[in-house]
């Protein structure tokens, strides 16, 4: 890895940003990656005015900086898009063709790929991750990690200089926080499955190993407290570096478990409340970000990993649309199950109050963090990330891509180029029922729409137009075939 990062740091040259449509050059700005687990795109109310969840902090950072209305997510569930945000890769290149990690899986990312961490390191970035890793830790030996011994490869063989967090989702065992390369403590106690239904209250977790000093309801604080503590180390440092912070958040993913202060604070139940509570989470992290100086050079992103995990009987009973006017929700190869929010702030580069439809992947972070840093990245690195800092600092508005993949929880796959989407099969291939579908005899085999006329996916268009079948498969097949999509 020491010799692809020297290769990679020879190709940096002066940082230069548009601003006012003017180019000038400036220090680079730290970097904040804020990433939500399965909040849906309807729960912002700058998204959604008929939202039943306040999101005040949320709703300000858009205002004071760029929101894109066609921002995806490479898959409809956890693993899979923390890989393509990492590695600007789609994960089904890899041994994960579907499905997610569990807690006990070992490092899914080569050592010997470029991540973004890597390219923020040799940029002569601080690099710190904290919050849920979920892309597996240590070595593939039996296929499951063995916490009795040093957990690499990991975050820290990735390009971070620090990490602090838990190896899954928060209703996977084992239950337990990692910092570097170890447990703080082993799971050497045993918790039984959660009881408690979604409705109830604290959804769902999966019995299972837990370290002593782990307890659900409190992991969302101290994810938060140690990246303040990043950001205020940061400032205290000496050695001129800037930051890059990558911040996964638990939540709002179950177990549902807002504290006292945010129970009854939405209109959506036990899950807004925990919307209510992360949105406040992330108020806290740019008032850090303020009160250390650091919040005029720094560039937020903020994002969600899919759709939320919402079903249709909570959109009756609650009135409130998680994931918006689109189909489906979490898991889903419909609209919500990868459509989400995606926001970039940097005063002074970024235009205030800005909205965008510009198709957005996940996996064009690193690209574009790449192009602000004026950075080229490897042709091997990055295959599926294009460079959408143009249109974040203003100086295009032509869309750096005008396709993209995304795939279910079972490994339905689409295609979506302009406003036209192709879904290689029948169902939703995830959580809404039925997930898959037999074709009837002379009927269609897959799903064409036109979101454009049909954002809500009614209308299935695939036995009357079969040349744009054709020609969106034969654009997936050579995606497959080039094993990239960027060219």
């Amino acid at each position: 890895m020491l010799i692809r990062r020297a290769l990679l740091a020879l190709t940096i040259s002066a940082p230069f940003w548009s601003c006012a449509n003017e180019v000038e050059t400036a220090a680079p700005p730290n970097v904040v990656v804020i990433l939500a687990d399965d909040l849906g795109i309807g729960d912002l109310g700058v998204y959604n005015s008929e939202s039943k969840i306040p999101t005040p902090n949320l709703d300000a950072l858009a205002a004071s900086g760029m929101r894109f209305t066609d921002a995806h997510s490479p898959s409809a569930v956890c693993t899979p898009t923390r890989y393509g945000i990492l590695t600007g890769q789609y994960s089904w290149r890899t041994r994960l063709k579907q499905g997610v990690f569990q807690g006990e899986d070992t490092n899914l990312i080569d050592v010997d790929r470029v991540t973004v961490a890597d390219l923020m390191h040799d940029a002569g970035y601080a690099t710190g991750a904290f919050g849920k890793w979920h892309l597996g830790l240590g070595a593939l030996a039996d296929g499951k990690t063995n916490w009795n011994e040093p957990l690499v490869p990991g975050p820290l063989e990735h390009g971070f200089d620090e990490f602090f967090g838990i190896p899954a989702s928060l209703d996977m065992a084992p239950y337990l926080y990692v910092r570097n390369h170890a447990p703080e403590q082993q799971p050497t106690d045993h918790v039984e499955d959660s009881e408690r239904v979604r409705d109830g209250g604290a959804g769902f977790w999966r019995g299972g190993p837990i370290a002593p000093d782990f307890a659900h309801a409190d992991v969302l604080g101290r994810i938060v407290d140690e990246a303040s503590s990043f950001i205020e180390s940061r400032a205290a440092a000496s050695d001129g570096k800037p930051f890059f912070l990558y911040l996964p958040f638990t939540a709002p993913h179950t177990p549902w478990m807002p504290s006292a202060e945010f129970r009854g604070r939405s209109g959506a139940g036990p899950y807004g409340d925990f919307v209510a509570m992360v949105d406040d989470r992330v108020g806290h992290i740019l008032s850090v970000l303020d009160e250390q100086g650091f919040a005029d050079d720094t560039l937020v992103i903020f994002a969600s990993d899919n759709g939320a995990s919402w079903l249709p009987e909570q959109v009756e009973q609650y009135q409130h649309r998680a994931n918006g006017p689109w189909r489906g929700q979490k898991a889903d190869i419909h609209e919500g199950g990868h459509r989400i929010p995606f926001m970039v702030r940097w005063p002074g580069h970024v235009a205030a109050g800005a909205v965008r439809d510009q198709l957005l992947c996940l996996t064009d972070i690193e690209a574009s963090l790449a192009g602000v840093l004026g950075v080229q990245l490897p042709r091997d690195a990055a295959e599926d990330s294009f460079d959408q800092s143009p249109v974040w600092l203003g100086s295009s508005d032509a869309a750096p891509r005008t396709a993209i993949v995304s795939h279910s929880s079972r490994g339905l796959f689409s295609i979506r180029q302009d406003s036209w989407k192709l879904v290689l099969g029948l169902g939703s291939g995830g959580f809404t029922p039925p997930a898959t579908v037999e074709p009837e005899p002379g009927g269609p085999i897959g799903q064409l729409f036109n979101l454009a006329a049909d954002p809500a996916e009614t209308t299935n268009l695939y036995s009357a137009n079969p040349e744009k079948v054709q020609e969106l498969s034969a654009l997936l097949e050579s995606y497959q075939a080039e094993g990239r999509s960027r060219p």
